[in-house]
């Protein structure tokens, strides 16, 4: 121990600023706790700063950049469309600071104190704050433990200058004229879509059948065609082997189909999933159990093994969103506050922001039917909605899940223009315990998107308007 290392003494201990963490420091003050959130890195987590926020940004770039370039079919037609990306990049930076920088001034108007170092748990009620040159002990009486995930680095993809994670590629320089993506999940194929729209001549390399693993067929269907016609070539049951890297670009080995192959470009992007960052921080040693992937294990109030210590986010099983880590923030938090509070995953959004957009919530069809329930579905599309066609917006649709007995929404799947805005309205109508009927009953205003989802109702009941 440090000399003149006193033990500083805290009520509620939040390690992580990210979706979770920062959201349950908040909660937890708002009742009446006070707290002390530590941060390793920036504030804000992994979402704001290398993220959901800085892709959405960058996204909205191309999605920009990509309509400029092609709006014939509204009689505008642009000769000389440039991309400034170092303006682009400064535009990303911009929102994420005005974000970061909101965050931390909603911790320091809810008095959390902040503290810069990182974490390591000594038992359970002590943790030790650990920076380059100091360390200091802090006792606390409860700790909830909010610190994400990071990229899986593969050993034959070592990240590098060209062989990059997600976030190498938010932060690139310059549009690559070839971009190698490794993974076709939503992180991959959001980032592949939005470079594709920026320029770049984009490979993504899939070892299953599909990419998009987790949505339904019929939706990654139009997110390929998408793709294609952006000029993205999309190679599944393949395996990447390895990387030569040069000084101005990258060889990409993969084999399908038993033949191996080359492609050449600028970076590879791999993006095959998330590791939970729950090693080097103590939890195992000092008691708390976890699977084999490293999750901790929680129950219904995000406790863990030690009642003293919650876990919630991406380091405890489920979805790696950060909208879940912010409910269960709130239930950690009023948990630890004595309140009743359990977590209900009834109806979690999942939504990729590819072209068109995808979103689901709640049980699609075979989930439904594996679960018991005899269903009914009704599926209505974009391309019979005013407001869609207005839009040349016209690839999609929205589809309905009910229990046949009573019409009872079990889940939604969207896959068109503003799918992510949509889905809010279904989820609600889940978590509500509304019919279909009730969904058909609920007056839409014209024109708008919106009304495809009674559209899908009516549909579902027999009795759609315009659809024969």
């Amino acid at each position: 121990m440090v000399v003149g290392d006193f033990p500083i003494e805290v009520e509620t201990l939040v390690v992580g600023s990210g979706p979770g963490g920062y959201v349950a420091a908040i909660r937890a003050a708002q009742l009446g706790q006070k707290v002390t959130i530590v941060e390793r890195g920036s504030i804000g987590g992994v979402c704001l700063n290398v993220g959901c926020i800085p892709s959405k940004a960058l996204i909205s770039v191309g999605q920009r950049f990509a309509k400029a370039k092609d709006s014939e079919a509204m009689g505008i037609t642009a000769t000389d469309v440039k991309l400034d990306f170092t303006k682009s990049q400064e535009f990303k930076d911009g929102v994420v600071s005005r974000l970061t920088g909101g965050v931390e001034g909603l911790l320091k108007g809810n008095k959390v104190e902040t503290v810069q170092g990182e974490a390591y748990f000594v038992d359970g009620n002590t943790v030790r704050v650990i920076t380059e040159d100091s360390a200091q002990t802090y006792k606390f009486k409860t700790a909830i433990v909010a610190t994400g995930s990071r990229p899986i680095e593969i050993p034959s993809f070592k990240f590098t200058e060209r062989v990059i994670n997600s976030t190498g590629a938010l932060s690139l320089k310059e549009v690559p004229k070839k971009l190698v993506v490794v993974g076709g999940g939503y992180i991959g194929t959001e980032l592949g879509s939005s470079y594709a729209n920026l320029g770049s001549e984009v490979t993504i390399i899939e070892g299953a059948n599909d990419i998009l693993a987790g949505f339904e067929k019929q939706m990654t269907g139009i997110v390929k065609r998408g793709l294609k016609k952006k000029g993205v070539t999309i190679v599944t049951k393949a395996s990447a082997k390895g990387v030569e890297e040069t000084e101005t670009g990258v060889t990409v080995t993969y084999e399908v189909g038993g033949e191996e192959k080359k492609v050449e470009a600028d970076y590879v992007l791999v993006t095959v999933g998330r590791r939970p960052n729950t090693d080097e921080m103590g939890l195992e040693e000092i008691g708390i159990k976890m699977d084999d992937r490293g999750l901790v294990e929680v129950d219904k109030q995000c406790r863990t093994s030690i009642p003293s210590i919650y876990a919630i986010g991406d380091i405890v099983p489920g979805l790696q969103l950060a909208h879940k880590a912010s409910y269960e923030a709130k239930i950690a938090a009023e948990a630890i506050s004595g309140m009743k509070s359990e977590v209900d995953y009834m109806a979690i959004p999942a939504v990729c922001f590819t072209d068109p957009e995808m979103a689901t919530v709640g049980l699609n069809e075979k989930q439904a039917k594996d679960e018991g329930y005899e269903v009914t579905g009704g599926r209505f599309p974009y391309a019979a909605n005013g407001r869609a066609i207005a839009l040349d917006a016209t690839e999609g649709f929205v589809k309905l899940v009910a229990r046949k007995e009573d019409g009872l929404l079990l889940g939604a799947q969207i896959v068109g223009e503003s799918a992510s805005d949509m889905i809010a309205e279904l989820g609600l109508a889940i978590e509500a315990g509304m019919t279909v009927e009730d969904i058909a009953m609920t007056i839409h205003a014209h024109p708008t998107l919106g009304e495809i989802t009674v559209e899908a109702a009516e549909v579902l009941l027999g009795r759609p308007i315009h659809m024969m």
